[in-house]
């Protein structure tokens, strides 16, 4: 533990071991619920490690998603170079009724319904990208073949961004969710990706197109600022997160074979895997946070008005208290209730099209390479250890 203040410890994002969160934190699982936690900017406030803890913070209306009013754990300059209020159009750092309109907008283009009219798009690419696969012959960087364009060209689809463009958009998104990106480089990428987005919501707003910016561009209800923001956000969350949970959960899965046999044994158990495989990996490592706009109890400490909470969703998705041998990865075990996708009214929107990418995703690749393995030491597999979304930089497999 390292401390800034007697009893408050900086966030550990070290680990041990490449599925489970900082040993620190899982040691603070054991004992509290919640504790003093020292922020990079000198800010006291607060970890939550603790599932019922975690759930009253993300749901309950006292605390506050605002940009401007959060200090951040860790030095992400997505964050902390941007202390001002969020973006025109992301909601996600905002309040109800702010929050409320702009989402408002979208909920209609993520219902369960619509995801699985995607359905068979999203076979139809996985299978054109593992027939790439086995065109070229192992061994392949699942990430780079597989993981990272499945979500990628999907969420173009459905936004309506040229997939030609990718490699400029994952590039910029890197940079942004680099932990050591330098304020230069941090800015350098965010001006580049927005103005690249203004361009096209100026782009859909002359000509209207089939998609889901193009809807809302036709629709009128946004500003051109506030239209290129909601691309960008959902650009970005739209294929990151996806294509880190593909390549992580697929090494998981690899370094546990008696899961895997099951899972190849009772093909039934995919949609419920996937759930336990989004509780057991948690890839959003810094947490989330919010601000108590006042006085709060949790779990019997006081937080203050104005104070941070981070909500450690990698230790809440481990709480003995919720979950039966959590630390094991168990694809039969119902994984009810897990914090992968947040919780409250910011509850991820996407999580019904990155569910079914997964259950597609992983079924397909598992029903393609019988023999699926990996091509190299499980230590020399690079984490991103460095990234705001955990996950794999590369995975060598063969077959």
């Amino acid at each position: 533990m390292t401390s800034a203040q007697p009893g408050a410890m900086t966030l550990p994002m070290e680990r041990d071991h490449p599925f489970d969160p900082p040993a620190e934190l899982r040691r603070l699982r054991a004992g509290r619920p919640i504790n003093r936690l020292a922020f990079p900017d000198g800010h006291l406030g607060w970890l939550v490690t603790g599932h019922a803890a975690a759930r009253q913070v993300l749901s309950d209306p006292r605390f506050s998603a605002r940009q401007e009013l959060r200090h951040f754990p860790v030095r992400l300059p997505l964050i902390t170079e941007q202390r001002g209020p969020a973006r025109p159009g992301w909601f996600v750092r905002m309040d109800p009724p702010d929050h409320t309109r702009l989402r408002r907008l979208l909920t209609g283009q993520f219902t369960v319904r619509r995801m699985r009219q995607l359905t068979p798009r999203i076979e139809a690419i996985a299978r054109e990208h593992l027939d790439g696969m086995e065109r070229q012959g192992p061994p392949a960087d699942l990430v780079q073949a597989y993981a990272l364009p499945i979500p990628s060209l999907v969420i173009c689809e459905l936004l309506g961004v040229p997939y030609a463009e990718r490699e400029h958009f994952q590039r910029q998104t890197a940079t942004l969710l680099r932990l050591g990106a330098t304020k230069e480089q941090f800015m350098g990428a965010l001006t580049e990706l927005g103005q690249y987005l203004y361009k096209l919501a100026l782009a859909k707003r002359a000509a209207p197109t089939d998609d889901l910016l193009g809807g809302l561009a036709a629709g009128g209800e946004l500003t051109d600022e506030e239209l290129a923001g909601v691309a960008m956000l959902l650009l970005i969350a739209g294929h990151e997160t996806t294509a880190n949970m593909l390549a992580l959960g697929v090494y998981a899965l690899l370094q546990h074979p008696d899961q895997l046999a099951a899972l190849r044994a009772d093909p039934t158990l995919m949609p419920g895997a996937v759930e336990e495989l989004l509780r057991y990996l948690s890839i959003i490592h810094t947490g989330l946070t919010r601000v108590a706009l006042r006085d709060v109890t949790i779990e019997g400490e006081e937080v203050a008005t104005g104070e941070t909470v981070v909500v450690a969703l990698a230790e809440a998705n481990r709480d003995g208290g919720h979950f039966g041998a959590p630390d094991a990865l168990e694809v039969a075990r119902s994984a009810t209730g897990h914090l992968a996708f947040g919780h409250g009214v910011h509850q991820c929107l996407g999580q019904q099209l990155a569910r079914i990418e997964m259950r597609i995703g992983y079924t397909a690749l598992l029903e393609r390479f019988p023999t699926l393995r990996l091509a190299a030491p499980p230590a020399q597999v690079p984490m991103r250890s460095d990234m705001a979304v955990y996950g794999v930089h590369s995975l060598p497999v063969a077959w």
